[in-house]
């Protein structure tokens, strides 16, 4: 969670019948107004440009399809932690787009790629050549061919114009939504009508991912690299989305497998158009080794900017404040805000807004940014020492539980949401601000970000004696294995290059 500065938003209140994953969206979007960094985010360049640079934005300055990605990249960037810089890594990915190029169904095409400074594991593309991929997915990877298959995936997307095909269709929907608003007689059902559209043209067709797959798997064969690599990281991130999932049925935390999908029938395919090049693990190259050297030291889960997740406690140096969610909560911290779930369909938010005013907080909490807040619940507490106040509040079958806190301007605020009448709304709150407090300068001071690093095998190493070296995980050996792509029966012997999460 990034440093904050807020608005307070009308919360709205969600019809019966809701999800554990929709109450988390509820939360993470709507019940509490979200947080804008104050934190810049520079780019300071390490090697000097050539004195007559072919810049992408003079090649591109002529297509009008380059006119939508131009549009969107700094929302994009900026709602991905913005962009993640590291001269090594930055050379391995583009080293990568560089060989696809050449074989690119459209090689006049020029993509501009951008490494995302996000934990999350997603990659996707914009008209006109603009591709992202975050650093979560490229801690995920084990070799360059990996990486490739989702670069030429949505290089697919990009030849195949299926950016623009999606922007028509979107127009369409707009005017269609009108429609709907204009006959509906209730407004609710109008934006029902149009959510629902949205929901539909997030992502791109079946059939578009499908020919995606097809151009990309070609293009993985034709550069040379390994063609069963898509097929192989596909299976990857599903073992990795059914490992950071407290519901492996709805995780929301694996971006790419949510807006791509990744249905088995989908896996089989591409290993049948990879066939065409041969027999898996006799043909192509995978460039491990030069790609485990580029990320060797990537910084792997949560940002400095963003504060730290270590097992049930988030902590934040540049904040200097803490707390614990209970256990077998999952926690995901986002750029907005910090979200967690837990067992019994329970789910917590905390974020912060800006407080210059410094007015009370039994009339902060009742200034009308909650909906079904319950006034006689209102009562000014301390939570260590902090000014604090808490309330209830009620909306259709869940209960709330709000606690806000105030450290000098800022108002931090918990948000905690159970089924209506569970026994558990009281206990997970009192966790929560319980644990909340202020970071001594030592705590602050020994925070440090985790990171790849590749490590080699010694005699004597075994998954358990590497495994055991993995640091911000309870379950070592898990996380080992999925980072390596290992199985339940694979070993290590001297010389093996593998991938270790330490400081």
């Amino acid at each position: 969670m990034n440093r904050t500065t807020a608005t307070d938003p009308q919360v709205s209140e969600k019809s019966s019948g809701v999800s554990l994953r929709a109450l988390t969206m509820l939360l993470g979007g709507l019940l509490l107004s979200g947080c804008q960094s104050v934190i810049e985010q520079t780019y300071e360049p390490k090697v000097s440009p050539s004195s007559n640079p072919q810049i992408v934005q003079e090649v591109q300055k002529n297509d009008p399809r380059a006119q939508v990605g131009a549009r969107e990249h700094p929302r994009i960037v900026a709602s991905y932690g913005g962009e993640y810089q590291d001269e090594k890594t930055e050379r391995l990915v583009a080293r990568i787009a560089g060989a696809l190029t050449v074989v690119s169904e459209n090689p006049n095409q020029s993509y501009r790629i951008t490494i995302l400074n996000s934990p999350a594991i997603n990659a996707f593309a914009l008209p006109g050549g603009y591709l992202y991929v975050t650093r979560g997915l490229l801690a995920l990877a084990n070799d360059a061919s990996e990486v490739a298959a989702v670069l030429s995936h949505e290089m697919g997307h990009v030849t195949a114009n299926h950016g623009i095909e999606r922007q028509q269709r979107e127009e369409a929907e707009v005017i269609a939504s009108r429609v709907v608003s204009e006959v509906l007689s209730s407004d609710l059902a109008g934006k029902q009508a149009l959510a629902r559209g949205k929901l539909r043209l997030a992502a791109f067709s079946r059939n578009q991912e499908l020919q995606a797959d097809v151009i990309g798997v070609r293009m993985l064969g034709e550069a040379g690299y390994d063609p069963y690599a898509a097929a192989r990281f596909l299976d990857s991130m599903a073992a990795y989305s059914r490992f950071s999932s407290v519901d492996p049925d709805s995780d929301q935390s694996l971006d790419f497998l949510s807006s791509h999908p990744s249905a088995p029938q989908r896996v089989d395919l591409a290993r049948r158009h990879a066939r065409a090049f041969g027999v898996e693990g006799e043909v192509g190259d995978r460039g491990r080794d030069y790609y485990l050297a580029g990320i060797d030291g990537l910084l792997y889960g949560d940002s400095p900017q963003e504060g730290y997740v270590r097992g049930q406690t988030f902590l934040h140096g540049k904040l200097g404040i803490r707390f614990d969610v209970p256990e077998g909560f999952q926690i995901d911290n986002k750029a907005e805000a910090v979200l967690a779930t837990g067992p019994g369909e329970i789910a917590i938010r905390f974020d912060g807004v800006a407080d210059a005013q410094k007015r009370s907080l039994t009339d902060y909490i009742a200034s009308g940014w909650v909906t079904g807040l319950q006034p006689d619940t209102i009562h000014a507490i301390t939570v260590n020492g902090l000014e604090a106040a808490t309330a209830r509040a009620s909306a259709e079958r869940w209960d709330f539980d709000v606690t806000v806190i105030r450290i000098d301007t800022q108002i931090y605020r918990f948000l905690t949401a159970v089924p209506k009448g569970a026994p558990s709304l009281e206990p997970t709150a009192d966790v929560l601000r319980a644990s909340f407090r202020r970071m001594t300068p030592q705590e602050a001071a020994a925070l440090k970000p985790l990171r790849i690093r590749v490590v080699v095998a010694k005699p004597g190493d075994t998954l358990a004696t590497l495994s055991a070296r993995m640091m911000g995980t309870d379950r070592k050996l898990d996380l080992f294995r999925l980072i390596n792509a290992m199985q339940v029966t694979s070993t290590v012997k001297p010389g093996d290059k593998v991938k270790i999460i330490s400081e």
